[in-house]
């Protein structure tokens, strides 16, 4: 099961500390987009969607690369979104509602110097490397899900709460 918190806020909060202090995932690149591959479903048309909405900053970082179907890289790979990538199957890994768009932080796809957050329960699905160089993580998850709240929401992350059951009154 996916747990959530639902407080927005503490959401920002909890995907800031983990983006924060989580270890980050390298592209292993040299210039902006290099070794970054398109997702098995970025010619799905909410990702052309998605690539006309994409900002020219993000994080303090300019839009850099986005020569790839929905691939788009800001810095030099400081921020790195994937839109199509394979939907993620429930799983106990941590989840947060941000802004109304539930994300799973991968820890075991992050690395050294980069996290990877996945969106939860949309279709298609939208992945970031955030990197340790980028600026106001906060505010970065803030407006990545700004950006990806139109794709299409399936189902949501849960929390303990909604999966535990009642206790036997005695």
């Amino acid at each position: 099961m996916v747990l959530a918190s639902r407080a927005r806020r503490a959401a920002v909060a909890v995907a800031a500390g983990a983006l924060t202090a989580g270890v980050l995932v390298s592209c292993g690149a040299d210039a902006p987009g290099d070794g970054v591959t398109s997702g098995p479903h970025a010619g799905d048309a909410a990702c052309k969607r998605l690539a006309d909405r994409y900002p020219d900053r993000l994080g303090g970082q300019e839009l850099t690369f986005t020569d790839r179907p929905g691939v788009a890289v800001w810095g030099d790979n400081t921020i790195v979104l994937r839109c199509g990538v394979d939907l993620p199957v429930p799983t106990t890994d941590p989840c947060a509602t941000v802004e109304g768009v539930d994300w799973v932080f991968r820890e075991d796809r992050s690395g050294d110097d980069g996290k990877v957050v996945v969106t939860y329960g949309r279709d298609p699905a939208v992945e970031a490397v955030i990197s340790d160089q980028a600026v106001a993580v906060d505010d970065v998850m803030v407006d990545l899900s700004a950006l990806v709240e139109p794709v299409k929401t399936y189902t949501q992350c849960l929390n303990l709460d909604d999966v535990q059951p009642p206790s036997p009154s005695g």
